[in-house]
């Protein structure tokens, strides 16, 4: 007799199989577990929660942020909370979720912040965007640059990551809050989008959807679902994200200007119970991933290896995975993805991955802390 979960499997095989019918496009790429890495880890920053965002200041210091709320300053070994974080709504997946360093962070200061905030219409939540500066312990010169409408008392799908391109511009991710029906494919509503931005808030003259008096100016592109990644690609600077699916049919996607990424429309994956959500993998005007997972990894946080550090990484795309709990090393040539590694298999719900000024790999654990990847000696 078969097991509850071997029932399901089987069930989502099924289903799978029936809904890719006359689809040319299949992941079939298997996973390899490292069996004599080369690599080890050590905890740099210990006795976190659920570590979110991190950036590496040019002291040598790290800005973490905990989902509750609390936003801590990492020196020479002493963690001090900043007393005057922005206003956090911790609900769900919702909290004091990434940050970013401007480009020219050196010369300006401004630390970027995204976190799920109650101000605004409507009962609840959204994402916003901030920005400040931290000076002598303290946050100064605190500003929204955006906030996601309306409020939703849902607590989950806030996204979010920060990432700037090689001009400058400001792009960030805001799930579709849970309302996939209406949100991720409607340009006059927020939520279920990727947004591009000035570093002060100012829409771009150039956005795509401007000239429509109706949209919301800040989206680049529109139709996804709950996005916890985002970089830019090393070489050609396209901002690459990565989305959570449903039950399968996680993404990676390369973003460009003004394009619909399907999400609910087409997918790979179906509902949690196990029942469909469409039959259709593909729609006139939709993007394609430049990757996807079944089963759903649960994929949060995301880098690529430029370091010589890791010789045998170098190019490589790192995914930290929250439901099977590793680190997951991919190998991509010409735009695809031609092998997969499983890294640190059990090392706990890997929420975030950075490649540090030092060269070295990091990762957020939650539960755990800031954990250094290194050579084993």
């Amino acid at each position: 007799m078969l097991s509850k979960s071997s029932k399901f499997i089987a069930l989502y095989i099924t289903l799978f199989s029936l809904s890719s019918c006359g689809q040319s496009k299949e992941n079939d790429i298997e996973i390899t577990t490292s069996q004599e890495s080369k690599y080890t880890t050590e905890v740099i920053v210990p006795d976190l929660k659920i570590p979110w965002g991190m950036v590496f200041l040019p002291d040598g210091s790290m800005l973490i942020t905990e989902k509750s709320g609390e936003l801590i300053h990492f020196k020479e070994g002493i963690k001090t909370k900043i007393p005057n974080p922005p206003k956090v709504s911790a609900r769900g997946q919702g909290g004091f979720l990434d940050l970013e360093l401007h480009p020219n962070y050196e010369e300006n200061g401004w630390i970027y912040m995204s976190y799920s905030s109650p101000e605004g219409e409507g009962q609840g939540a959204n994402t916003a965007v901030a920005r400040a500066k931290l000076k002598n312990g303290l946050l100064v010169d605190q500003e929204v640059l955006y906030k996601a409408e309306p409020n939703s008392t849902r607590g989950h799908h806030f996204g979010s990551r920060l990432e700037f391109d090689n001009e400058g511009y400001l792009y960030f991710t805001i799930g579709d809050r849970g309302n996939r029906d209406v949100n991720p494919q409607d340009i006059t509503r927020d939520c279920g989008k990727v947004y591009r931005i000035h570093d002060d808030g100012r829409i771009p003259k150039d956005n795509p959807f401007v000239d429509d008096p109706n949209a919301k100016h800040a989206i680049y592109s529109y139709g996804h679902r709950n996005q916890q990644g985002m970089v830019k690609h090393p070489e050609s600077g396209k901002i690459i994200v990565h989305e959570h699916g449903p039950r399968g049919g996680d993404e990676i996607n390369v973003i460009e200007k003004g394009k619909n990424y399907g999400w609910p429309v087409i997918t790979y994956g179906i509902n949690y119970s196990g029942t469909v959500i469409t039959y259709k993998k593909e729609a006139e005007g939709m993007e394609q991933p430049m990757y996807y997972w079944i089963p759903s990894i649960a994929p949060s946080g995301m880098d690529y290896v430029t370091s010589d550090k890791y010789p045998e990484w170098k190019g490589n795309l790192l995914v930290g995975s929250l439901v099977f709990q590793y680190l997951e090393r991919l190998e991509i040539k010409n735009d695809e993805v031609v092998a997969r590694e499983k890294l640190f298999d059990g090392i706990g719900r890997l929420r975030n991955v950075r490649q540090g000024p030092d060269g070295y790999i990091y990762m957020a654990v939650e539960n755990a802390g800031i954990l250094r990847i290194v050579p084993k000696k």
